[in-house]
């Protein structure tokens, strides 16, 4: 006998790809018939920021596009499909590739004109801090 731990999200997973065995791609995949799939997000918040990570492995920061407009910031790009080896050796391919596009709106007390954005090790780090007005200040009591 044989003890298999179980997550709780080895469930959803097991519905996802019979729904996508039966219908073709789900709301919950991570591509799409078009090519184009989202990277996963992590949005954070400290008293001077919001903090975004997006996961971006494989791609060079030169094919990524961030853009704040009209309150809402939008990271998109491409990962492009490298073929370095014959369609024959190919055995299974999970990877997302294509264009991708995720787009947030802002809340107001975020300050658009200071936004920071660095990549390592295949994240994107964005920076969003606030307005000094938004910020807590600790008040004196008389």
């Amino acid at each position: 006998m044989t003890l298999v731990r179980k997550t709780p999200w080895q469930d959803l997973e097991t519905l996802q790809h019979r729904l996508s065995d039966v219908f073709g791609e789900t709301p919950f995949s991570s591509t799409q018939e078009n090519g184009h799939w989202a990277p996963a997000v992590d949005i954070r918040e400290t008293e001077d920021a919001l903090l975004m990570q997006v996961e971006l492995p494989g791609i060079d920061k030169k094919d990524i596009t961030l853009e704040v407009k009209d309150g809402v910031l939008t990271v998109s790009g491409e990962r492009r499909y490298e073929k370095n080896v014959t369609e024959e050796n190919v055995h299974r391919i999970e990877r997302a590739y294509g264009k991708f596009t995720r787009s947030f709106s802002l809340p107001r007390n975020v300050d658009a004109e200071k936004v920071e954005a660095s990549m390592n090790n295949g994240i994107l780090e964005v920076r969003l801090p606030k307005h000094d007005s938004a910020k807590p200040k600790a008040i004196a009591i008389q």
